[in-house]
Parts: structure tokens; sequence; C-alpha cells
């Protein structure tokens, strides 16, 4: 392991926090933090509960889905993901199989972990379990409101890339769990 033991181990000790905003699908702190020399900040967070990410593969290629992303205004193509607002201590599995069958209609006869993530650690606390769903058998998707409009397809590993090449992939999670998948591939998975 790689490690620096000049560090500190905490870098910022939070002296207080209010929630600045709240809603169903995440809340949003501003603490006011201490650093280990004393100097005094703020700090904005995100809360949000854990996703899990699917890598449905099959075929030489991936399931994918493309929807419409309301922060950035575009389409893009991504692999399937999601979170259970109402059970965040949902076992990764099951959320996983969840999401899959919701968004695409497949179901996986076998889920592999292949690692934990975070989104993004800078301003937001969410995590997500990678899982790797092999084995597919298909069916239809069960779409929730939100979900209006998601489209789902299967691409080649190669189209996959020409993909994200182009900026029609753009999801970083996404990009990451395609690394994490080499890595168990390259690993004999």
């Amino acid at each position: 392991m790689i490690s620096d033991a000049s560090l500190p181990e905490h870098e910022l000790t939070a002296t207080g926090s209010t929630v600045v905003y709240r809603n169903r699908w995440m809340t949003v702190s501003e603490d006011r933090t201490l650093r280990h020399d004393g100097t005094e900040g703020l700090y904005g967070v995100v809360h949000k509960p854990g996703f899990a990410l699917i890598v449905p593969y099959e075929d030489g290629g991936f399931h994918l889905v493309e929807q419409y992303r309301y922060p950035v205004k575009a389409r893009y193509w991504e692999f399937p993901q999601g979170a259970w607002e109402d059970r965040p201590d949902a076992d990764p599995l099951d959320l996983a199989g969840g999401e899959l069958a919701e968004e695409t209609g497949l179901v996986a006869r076998t889920m592999t972990p292949l690692g934990h993530l975070f989104e993004a650690y800078g301003y937001c606390d969410q995590g997500f379990h990678v899982v790797l769903a092999t084995d597919l058998t298909h069916g239809e998707p069960h779409l929730d409101d939100e979900e209006a409009g998601l489209v789902s397809r299967w691409f080649s590993e190669a189209e996959v890339w020409q993909l994200i090449a182009e900026g029609r992939f753009k999801d970083a999670p996404s990009v990451a769990a395609l690394a994490l998948f080499q890595r168990h591939r390259k690993d004999g998975g």
C-alpha cells in the first residue's frame, strides 16, 4: 500500500454543520471547518445515497442506456445505474439486479462485484458499487417516471470506445467502471 506517514490523517475537522437544502434525492450542508494548522474555513457538501452501476457484458460488448441528463441539457450513453432512496442500506447486488431489470429488461444469472468508487468526493459523499452482470436473459424494461425517454442498446466494446472518443459517452462513473472491467478481465475474470 502506498502511504505518506508525514501527512495528517484528518486535515479538516467539522466544528459545525447547517443543512441549507434538502429534497428526496439529496441534502446539501455547509460545514464550518478547522484545518490542522488552526485556520477556519467553510465546506459545502452534497450528501446522496450510494448507487449501483451495472456493467452488462454479453457477446463481446455492453448493454448501455441513453437518457436526457437535465443538469447538462443533453443525452449521453452510460451504463445502467441507480439508487433506491427509500432503501439506502439495500444489498448492492440486489440494487444492481433491480436497476438492471428496470432500465434494460435484462436479468443476470451472474453478478460479480468489481469495486466501490466515489462519484465526486471533492464535494459529494456519494459512492457507488460497480457490478459486472453476465449470463443475461432478455425481458421488458420497467421504467419509472423519471426515466421517461430512456433507451437501451447493445454496443460492441470497440463501439463503446468510439462513443467515448466522439463525446457521446461522458459519464465519469461509467468510464471508471470500464477500467475496473478491464482490470477484472486482465486478472482472469
